[in-house]
């Protein structure tokens, strides 16, 4: 059991949703602070843990467009904005957003980028949760663990042991618990869409690859 208060951050569209729910039953007696996603990694007190789990910026923005696009169903049932009722009526799927970002066309160009700053998920940028890299930098010894969407199952596990949580613990099988995205939803992006989310997220892109580098480091650490 940590000595210090560990909190974990919840960024959004990362399995957060499920890491919550399979913590919630534990919180209380490890000192874990289970935050929701407007806590970003400057509201936590300098010298206490941080957990956080991350996704690749790119297919993030597909996770997130698709999440706001349903509203975020079947776990959640927020309504779209009236700025985000603008944005999906323009585009229905991450692609043409995507390949809009990178048209030659002022106005459906400018019409993409008013899409991608006003629908929420796509909006909150990891700077915006963790900062830059210097910030990171200066919460290095903060950081308990990170994880990765990509490999959820098998960090949730390390997530465990590093903070000597129950075996028992497991993450939920049920996907509107753990919030899973619901087959039928376009998930491909064109080459030129693709690059277009890289540039427009590539700011995140060198944080994600930094803190991967710190995921190695931590892991090379509790081996050790």
């Amino acid at each position: 059991m940590s000595q210090v208060p560990v909190h974990f951050l919840h960024v959004p569209k990362t399995g957060g949703s499920a890491i919550r729910a399979a913590l919630e039953p534990v919180a209380q007696s490890f000192g874990l602070q289970l935050h929701r996603h407007k806590v970003a990694l400057a509201d936590i007190p300098n010298g206490e843990g941080v957990v956080v789990f991350l996704r690749h910026p790119v297919t993030r923005f597909i996770s997130a467009f698709n999440s706001r696009l349903r509203r975020g169903a079947p776990h959640h049932q927020g309504r779209h904005t009236k700025r985000e009722e603008i944005a999906f009526a323009q585009f229905q799927t991450p692609n043409a957003l995507a390949e809009a970002l990178a048209s030659g066309d002022a106005d459906k160009k400018a019409a993409a980028e008013f899409a991608i700053n006003v629908i929420s998920h796509t909006r909150r940028r990891l700077i915006d949760m963790l900062g830059s890299i210097a910030d990171v930098k200066q919460r290095r010894r903060d950081l308990v663990f990170i994880g990765f969407q990509e490999a959820l199952a098998d960090d949730f596990e390390r997530l465990k042991q590093r903070l000597s949580l129950p075996a028992s613990l497991a993450l939920p099988a049920d996907d509107i618990v753990a919030h899973r995205m619901p087959p039928g939803f376009d998930t491909e992006l064109s080459q030129e869409g693709r690059s277009a989310i890289k540039d427009w997220y590539r700011e995140d892109i060198e944080l994600f690859r930094y803190l991967r580098s710190v995921a190695a480091e931590l892991s090379d650490f509790r081996s050790s």
